[in-house]
């Protein structure tokens, strides 16, 4: 009973489920660097992990496991592609402070983007008011568009 208790009044104080993801391409490296920033707590439920679990493998970016989990996690919830090629991510590094975790990753890219499709599946599942903002930039092309459980995928035809 006191779970409940104190998730209920935990829910009051994080009552928004939304996630900032902003995608930025370095032509001279041929890469997109990727920032994404969420609520730890919604991650841990998203990946069915107890907050328990996380303490107990000492989630942090020292920690290997932690990296690993993070990183097939982020690859099988955000899926970018450019010029209909699917990418896939390397995390660079996160942190983890007030209940929000900042990522950092890369993906890597071979050509020019003529046209770039991103797919955010973080928390679809788990709330229907789910918000995945999006913020794209590519050479003087920008955008910002929000994904949400019922649509999770934007196609950018880049100028």
């Amino acid at each position: 009973m006191l779970k409940i208790i104190f998730f209920s009044f935990w829910f009051l104080f994080h009552p928004v489920h939304v996630t900032i993801t902003s995608i930025d391409f370095v032509p001279e490296m041929e890469i997109f660097k990727v920032f994404v920033r969420m609520y730890f707590d919604d991650f841990l439920r998203d990946c069915k992990l107890e907050a328990g679990d996380a303490q107990n493998k000492n989630f942090s970016n020292n920690n290997s496991s932690s990296r690993e989990l993070m990183e097939k996690y982020l690859n099988e919830k955000i899926m970018l592609r450019s010029n209909a090629e699917q990418l896939s991510g390397k995390l660079m590094d996160m942190s983890l402070a007030d209940n929000e975790i900042s990522l950092n990753l890369e993906f890597g890219a071979h050509k020019k983007p003529k046209t770039f499709t991103v797919k955010n599946l973080i928390m679809t599942n788990l709330y229907s008011d789910q918000s995945n903002m999006i913020i794209l930039k590519i050479n003087k092309f920008e955008e910002g568009v929000k994904l949400t459980a019922d649509i999770t995928e934007q196609t950018f035809k880049i100028k």
